[in-house]
């Protein structure tokens, strides 16, 4: 405690009440090409509709990227928190307003806001608006402007989109002039709208749909109403899911005095229409899927456990060297989540009689042997309600999703699989449904059988990890029960760091950790532990090299995976006790 100069009391207050943490082990990651969206920036998603809508632009996803969308949708229809990283090519571009410009990729809200062009931005290069995001959809995208003007003329203004004609009095209730902000500052001229709108219906699938309304913008920097941001860079860029401002909009005519303070300026005027109203269509927007350096680096954004918490990887149909990055770099580098992997669909899909050696081939090109992947046996054919049509997806966001189920009606450190837990849904058939002669075949070499059963639907037949080794950690339940226990009991242990190793301190941590084991016990987690943090462990090396060490023992419970049943015929005389035992 404080030494005190002179008489007098001290209060202080020691907290010995810290307890080992829930930890989360639902939590998705997914990586992929998608029509719209975010690139290169983790966003979390928890449902399908918000899937649909960030990621699609609404309509649903389209034959390109389909097979990730639905790996995704897969999970969701189980859980409801997945990351997901849309990645794109180098040849991703922004649609944007000025079609003589090079074209430009912004992949999200942080590039663009990096590169000023929100504080400024005042460069003409890509004219006065661009797609928010990379994509071939934004060419479907119309920026129509009004500013201000005469009364008559605001009554008889009209503009275009797709092949509907609407008057601007329809849309925005009133022609813009002077804010109140602006008068106040003896400035004039500075309110204008903006209509955002889908001219070619490829957001909304009927052309001409308005998208957004932003009425009495301001032209000023310093613009504000109730202590918000009116300007119009500003309001864009923090409401719209369509597009970011960039320059004025009549550049050789208003860049001089948008953008500046309200104070003393009289605003200039679009020039280009004596309706005081401009139609600006954007173009030049580009897909690019690319190839597997994007979703390499889209995936490197899950590689710091500091900064991102997941627990369950969603794989979808990426090819071997992917799915390689992802064990070596994401999985088998954080420790504290698991990667779930499909077969390609060419080793399954109209492959009669080849599946097992097909995956088996699969599996030596994969080349790795880890407890932190589990494998499943195949794709499912789902429908598409956003295109009316069957798809084949992956299994991996299913089999990621029954671990979610898992948590949900039981724990971690039960297995996903079999009849009580292993439902697949959305399943209209399988596209190989292996026999138990090959789910032999499969399971001795690491891979989970999914099996679709007369009268019990198609079930996850299996709880194995990638892992060749025999051990306790070759099951998926074991794996799941150590991430849970090390990130809880990790994060627990963090509040002895720079703490005295003393008894106290040792004895602290062990009262700390033990009840927390014996609840899991009691969850039927483990059937025994022990908890050693003493001077046996703690030596005084240890000690004096500035290191604490507790040791955990963990006899983790096990899963079920045979079952044998003896039927014993005897004759009726015959005491069952002669009997028992001897077969």
């Amino acid at each position: 405690m404080a030494i005190q100069l002179s008489p007098g009391v001290n209060v202080t207050e020691v907290d010995l009440t810290t307890i080992v943490p829930s930890v989360s082990s639902s939590t998705g990651a997914i990586a992929g090409y998608f029509l719209w969206g975010p690139a290169q920036k983790i966003t979390v998603v928890p449902d399908e509709i918000s899937l649909v809508n960030r990621f699609t632009g609404g309509q649903g996803p389209d034959s390109n990227s389909a097979v990730v969308f639905f790996t995704a949708a897969s999970f969701l229809a189980y859980g409801n928190d997945l990351r997901v990283v849309r990645t794109v090519g180098s040849n991703a571009n922004n649609a944007i307003a000025n079609s003589l410009a090079t074209p430009v990729q912004i992949a999200n809200e942080d590039v663009f806001q990096a590169l000023g062009y929100v504080a400024s931005g005042d460069g003409n290069t890509y004219g006065s608006f661009m797609a928010r995001y990379p994509g071939v959809i934004g060419n479907s995208i119309q920026v129509d402007v009004y500013d201000s003007a005469s009364a008559a003329n605001f009554a008889n203004a009209t503009f275009t989109s797709g092949a509907t004609t609407r008057y601007w009095s329809s849309v925005v209730n009133g022609q813009p002039g002077t804010s109140a902000y602006a008068a106040s500052q003896s400035g004039a001229n500075d309110e204008f709208h903006i209509v955002v709108s889908d001219a070619g219906g490829l957001f909304t699938g009927i052309k001409g749909t308005i998208l957004e309304t932003y009425p009495f913008l301001s032209k000023a920097s310093d613009a504000a109403v109730n202590g918000a941001s009116n300007y119009w860079k500003q309001v864009i860029y923090n409401n719209s899911k369509y597009i970011h401002a960039v320059d004025p909009v009549d550049y050789t005519n208003t860049h001089n005095t948008w953008g500046k303070t309200a104070y003393g300026t009289t605003f200039a005027r679009i020039g280009n229409s004596a309706l005081g109203n401009t139609t600006i269509a954007l173009t030049l927007g580009n897909d690019d899927s690319g190839t597997d350096a994007p979703l390499e680096t889209g995936w490197g954004l899950f590689a710091n456990k500091e900064t991102t918490d997941i627990s369950l990887v969603l794989t979808a149909a990426e090819d071997v060297t992917v799915q390689q990055y992802v064990i070596d770099n994401i999985v088998n580098n954080r420790l504290d989540c698991v990667a779930f992997l499909s077969p390609p669909q060419s080793a399954v899909v109209n492959q009669a009689g080849n599946e097992s050696a097909n995956i088996l081939t699969w599996l030596g090109q994969l080349a790795r042997s880890t407890s932190y992947a589990v494998v499943d046996s195949g794709w499912k054919y789902m429908y598409d309600k956003y295109n009316q049509t069957y798809r084949w997806i992956p299994l991996n966001g299913d089999i990621a999703g029954l671990c979610v189920h898992t948590d949900q009606v039981r724990d971690p450190w039960f297995s996903p699989a079999g009849f009580n837990r292993g439902q697949i849904k959305n399943a209209v058939k399988l596209a190989w449904n292996p026999s138990k002669t090959y789910r032999d075949i499969l399971y001795t070499n690491g891979v989970n059988p999914v099996v679709t059963f007369p009268g019990n639907g198609t079930v996850l037949f299996g709880d194995k990890t990638l892992q060749a080794k025999p051990s306790a950690f070759d099951r998926i339940n074991v794996r799941r029960l150590f991430i849970v226990l090390e990130k809880a009991i990790s994060k627990a242990a963090q509040y002895s760091l720079f703490e005295l190793n003393d008894t106290f301190t040792r004895a602290q941590f062990v009262a700390l950790v033990t009840p927390f084991l014996r609840d899991v016990q009691g969850r039927r987690g483990i059937t025994d532990f022990k908890v050693v943090c003493d001077t046996t462990n703690n030596t005084g090396y240890v000690i004096d090299n500035n290191q604490f060490v507790g040791d955990i023992y963990i006899k983790p419970a096990r899963s079920i995976n045979y079952i044998q049943l003896n039927f014993v015929a005897v004759a009726t005389g015959v005491d069952f006790s002669t009997v028992v035992g001897k077969f």
